[in-house]
């Protein structure tokens, strides 16, 4: 059984999330949360709505995309539980989810190429939480909330 990933994209990473779907759907049951065209949403509304489901247990993670990856991770770490990390190379995918583990992945859909998007991706969810002094560190996060 394929693992399941939620993603979901505002206009600005639409084109970017679309690329991605196609190679991701190969290894993982992806779970498509929209939008499923490039005319102008509200990222709080579409990404806040991807995080209620991820905390929910839709889907076990989940990536998130907007142009910048900015206003995603604003939005998707307004939620309690969520550990958004916006990541723009492998080591801090690899460290967002092996220190912090991160449940939401969010990356800029207009300042990553597909190529390096993947990438990211599959060291992100390739690595485990270390736990330990981490795991300390993720209640007290949890904590300020």
């Amino acid at each position: 059984m394929k693992e399941k990933i939620g993603i979901v994209s505002d206009h600005g990473g639409f084109e970017l999330k679309s690329k991605l779907i196609e190679y991701l759907q190969i290894k993982y049951d992806v779970q498509d949360q929209g939008v499923f065209n490039e005319t102008s949403v509200d990222y709080p509304v579409v990404v806040g709505s991807a995080c209620k489901k991820l905390l929910s247990g839709e889907f076990s993670n989940l990536i998130a995309l907007c142009g910048t990856g900015i206003g995603a991770s604003i939005a998707a770490n307004r939620f309690k539980g969520i550990r958004a990390a916006l990541c723009h190379d492998e080591f801090t995918a690899e460290m967002s989810k092996k220190h912090n583990n991160a449940n939401v992945l969010v990356l800029g859909g207009r300042i990553l190429a597909k190529d390096l998007a993947i990438r990211i991706i599959e060291k992100w969810l390739a690595t485990s939480f270390e736990g330990g002094r981490h795991e300390r560190r993720t209640k007290q996060l949890d904590a300020l909330s």
